[in-house]
């Protein structure tokens, strides 16, 4: 049976929320009971109601991101050919720009710092696109208190030892690392460059670190798992949908693919208000699908590690712990969600405390991870000196892929490494064993106002928010 040849007109028919159709790669599909399920919210995909997505959706999807979450009967058919008027994109004058700022990039080896992969990024990537990535909720109080918390931790150093050799790896959750840091989940990779979350998986793998695969990477999930090495170890970061098939398929497909662990994000019931995204109009402000509604009804498998990503405070800490997790992650989702809310180091202190009053403590079969801010491998020390297990870079890894591709990946993994070495040497600890909490001095992490060292370099890259804008700039 031939199949159905659908005509453009028919699908410029159904533009409305009562009757959404959307063209993606010639064929057409029905969106309009997925509407209210999209992450990005239904507004985005009305501006295509009844066009062409193809343009839009690429970069933002992986290819099969369509075709795995609709049924069947709502896929269409193909466009016809002939009722499609083609337009051939003209190279603009902001093409051109970026294309310059490209070749004119700093070699690699003037990149001496995480910092310096933040700020190149910053003039390569699409405003769209920085705005997206770089963006939190609300005021951004929480994202820019992520990384002041870092500064208000001392070091107090032993220096009456043989540093002669220093070993910074590690295992998490039982899988060997090269350094007490995973890549964090980040999504839609494809934003900042054409392989997306492949330049972390073949880095990652290339150099023994652990990457945790995003559910909402651009890349399909099995497009980052066939890019891996035979036996590299990943996680997958799972936001629970409210439809428990899809999460189910999602979790046992990742199963038997091999993945280490499963790291369930709980603080997403509702997307924050990501201001500089929506003064791009890059999502809606109805953004945020009801993809989590009771994440506890995931099942074990003794195979895979469970963690729950999102902790903030004692409480949920010691539900976690009692529930069976493997582990926790201490997120704020960097910072773009609750504004505010305090940082995952912070509250690194007092969930140390409660779980060692709980007892057992430490607990070699649950695991603390900390993530947010990150930017030197001296953060990572200090969050390890004051309990946690390893540390989780999100940003820091994607603004290296998007300003260098894979070799920028492998870059930033390097520059972590000799700050490990020297911090390591430095501090007097010979391994992540000997990082004690008498190692550092926290007693001013808790002080939200007074002197707090001002991180110059994160300054300089950071966008502040703007206030809305008069159309007409000259009057």
């Amino acid at each position: 049976m031939a199949a159905l040849l659908v005509p453009a007109s028919t699908v410029a028919q159904h533009a409305n929320r009562k009757s959404c159709w959307i063209v993606v790669h010639d064929k057409v599909y029905d969106v309009t009971d997925f509407l209210d399920e999209h992450p990005g919210g239904s507004k985005i995909i009305l501006k295509y109601a009844g066009k062409d997505a193809t343009e839009a959706y690429e970069p933002i999807h992986p290819p099969d991101a369509i075709t795995t979450n609709l049924p069947v009967e709502k896929h269409i058919g193909a466009i016809d050919p002939a009722t499609v008027v083609r337009v051939v994109k003209a190279v603009t004058e902001e093409d051109k720009r970026r294309q310059a700022l490209l070749d004119a990039r700093p070699p690699l080896d003037e990149i001496l710092n995480l910092h310096d992969f933040e700020a190149v990024a910053k003039k390569v990537l699409t405003e769209k696109a920085w705005a997206y990535y770089s963006s939190a909720s609300d005021d951004e109080i929480t994202i820019r208190e992520n990384r002041a918390a870092f500064q208000r931790i001392w070091f107090r150093p032993r220096v009456l030892r043989d540093v002669t050799s220093v070993d910074w790896s590690t295992t998490i959750l039982g899988q060997k690392s090269s350094m007490p840091v995973y890549i964090s989940a980040t999504a839609l990779g494809k934003l900042g460059h054409p392989d997306g979350e492949l330049n972390l998986t073949r880095a990652a793998g290339k150099h023994g670190v652990i990457q945790m695969v995003p559910t909402l990477a651009s890349c399909s999930f099995d497009e980052i798992l066939d890019a891996a090495l035979p036996g590299q170890p990943l996680f997958v970061q799972l936001y629970v949908n409210r439809d428990r098939q899809i999460t189910k398929k999602y979790v046992q497909h990742a199963e038997k693919r091999g993945v280490k662990g499963l790291f369930i994000t709980v603080d997403a019931p509702q997307l924050g208000r990501r201001e500089k995204d929506m003064r791009m109009k890059f999502v809606g402000d109805d953004a945020g699908a009801k993809v989590q509604e009771g994440q506890s009804d995931i099942k074990k498998n003794e195979g895979v590690a469970r963690a729950i990503s999102g902790i903030s405070t004692p409480e949920d800490a010691i539900m976690a712990y009692e529930a069976g997790c493997q582990g926790i992650v201490l997120s704020n989702h960097g910072g773009r969600q609750l504004d505010t809310a305090r940082s995952g180091l912070e509250n690194l202190v007092d969930i140390v405390a409660a779980l060692r009053k709980r007892g057992p403590w430490p607990n070699p079969n649950f695991s603390i991870f900390v993530d947010g801010g990150v930017r030197r491998a001296s953060d990572v020390l200090k969050a390890l000196a004051l309990g946690a297990s390893a540390v989780g870079v999100g940003r820091g890894f994607l603004y290296s892929f998007c300003a260098y591709g894979q070799e920028g990946v492998e870059k930033a993994i390097q520059i972590l490494r000799d700050e490990f070495e020297m911090n390591m040497r430095l501090l007097g600890a010979r391994n992540l064993g000997e990082l004690v909490p008498d190692m550092v001095d926290a007693s001013a992490l808790h002080s939200h106002a007074g002197l707090t060292p001002n991180d110059n370099l994160y300054s300089e890259t950071y966008q502040p928010l703007r206030v809305a804008q008069f159309r007409n700039q000259k009057l």
